[in-house]
């Protein structure tokens, strides 16, 4: 019987070494399996809409969204008719929440304007309202140069936890009371950078969110010498371009952060309607680590309308201050209209600066085709009292919008610049992996 036993097993194992040469070799012979195409983001058109007019304080919104069925609401007040300019005064001190949802949410853009003819806020002063974020940069004058109020809303029903980090010309402003800001769901909070960095001349601030979102925005008044808001920045990179920098006279001052831990070199060349080229004694900027360094534009550009065009070894963040005999403008580093983009309140005396950087570049303003030459910058008039679409054709168009106003004391001036239309949205590509199921 044992012997029996035994021979009944070693014919199983035989069995099972037998069944395992099989599958072995049936495993080593069969045809690759081919991995499946790499897919970028997938572009998904805009659904739903949140931004945010930090302080209109009863200056007129105006707000463009596209036609269809969805809702626009603008605070408390219903947009009876999407896909028409929308434009009401809006009462109260606080920020003004505009809401989209639907097809009408598709390419939604809000902004407001001011005048102010005299006094300490004298001058044009514009903003695009922007929508909540986990992370925003902004870059302009310090509170030594100008009164600058940071603005953080919370349009969301979840409080938001916020850190505001500040870096000057000197380096990086310790600061407790940038640290640890609580905004409540629905709050505003005005912060004075005075109490951050009182002796900053220049700065760029980093507002980081550890939970919730925030929608920021920044006004900086020069007691005299002009008003206006600060444009949110790109990110930090190590390819930046500046746009919208309008013609005329008055000062242009480039300003670049190294916000990281390494020291900048950055090339600086300007993109202007004679064409693209690297300024005499301009060609780089070196930016220590932490701090803002600043260049003397005026002479390099020469009274054209541009954008610069940075190339650094590490990420920068970038602006530039334009300014007139009594007002000042500016405009920050921006991503190309790849997805298009939109401005809804242009005034009297409003154009656009479009700048194709590398190759040509077209664009649909409204319906109208515009061509802008490689490595040129083009300027088109806009009408007043409307808004306008601008679509992406072909190459890597940046553009600003640029409102001025002559009067007997100076040029009045604001400058947006074009961020990315909110029609399209691009989501990352998953791909199945049993790996992230095994333990």
């Amino acid at each position: 019987m044992k012997g029996f036993v035994e021979n009944r097993f070693g014919l199983v194992a035989l069995v099972l070494i037998a069944l395992g040469a099989l599958y072995g070799l049936a495993f080593l012979t069969r045809p690759a399996q081919e991995a499946p195409p790499a897919r970028g983001p997938q572009k998904v058109a805009v659904e739903s809409v949140v931004a945010v007019c930090p302080a209109p304080r009863g200056a007129e919104v105006a707000v463009l969204s596209a036609p269809g069925e969805g809702t626009v609401t603008v605070g408390s007040a219903q947009v009876k008719e999407p896909g028409k300019l929308w434009r009401e005064p809006v009462k109260g001190d606080g920020p003004v929440v505009v809401k989209a949802t639907g097809k009408a949410a598709q390419g939604l853009e809000a902004s407001f304007g001011t005048k102010t003819a005299k006094g300490r806020s004298r001058g044009l002063a514009g903003v695009r309202c922007t929508e909540p974020a986990g992370t925003t940069w902004l870059i302009g004058p310090g509170p030594s140069a100008a009164g600058v109020t940071l603005h953080l809303t919370n349009a969301d029903a979840a409080p938001a936890l916020a850190d505001v980090l500040v870096y000057s010309a000197e380096g990086p402003v310790p600061s407790d009371a940038g640290r640890g800001i609580t905004v409540k769901p629905g709050a505003h909070v005005e912060l004075d950078l005075n109490e951050l960095a009182p002796s900053a001349t220049v700065t760029a601030v980093g507002v980081t969110t550890s939970t919730g979102r925030l929608a920021v925005a920044a006004r900086a008044v020069m007691d005299g010498r002009g008003v206006d808001w600060l444009p949110a920045s790109a990110p930090p990179a190590t390819r930046v371009v500046v746009p919208g920098i309008p013609s005329g006279e008055g000062k242009r001052e480039l300003l670049v952060a190294a916000p990281g831990k390494l020291d900048a070199a950055v090339q600086v060349r300007a993109v202007t309607t004679d064409g693209s080229y690297a300024m005499k004694g301009r060609e780089t900027l070196d930016v220590i680590a932490g701090t803002v360094a600043v260049m003397e534009l005026t002479k390099g550009l020469d009274g054209q309308a541009a954008a610069v065009e940075l190339v650094s070894d590490v990420p920068v963040v970038a602006g530039m201050v334009i300014s007139t005999s009594v007002d000042v403008a500016f405009s920050a580093g921006t991503p190309p209209l790849d997805l298009g983009g939109a401005v809804a309140d242009n005034g009297k005396g409003s154009s656009l600066v479009l700048t194709a950087v590398g190759g040509p570049g077209r664009v649909k303003v409204g319906t109208a085709t515009v061509d802008v030459p490689a490595s040129r910058t083009k300027v088109v008039k806009v009408k007043a009292g409307t808004g306008l679409v601008v679509t992406p054709v072909s190459g890597q168009v940046y553009g600003g919008r640029v409102t001025s106003e002559r009067t007997g004391a100076g040029t009045l001036i604001t400058a947006q610049p074009l961020s990315q239309g909110r029609i399209w949205t691009l989501l990352p590509t998953y791909t199945d992996d049993p790996a992230v199921v095994l333990p």
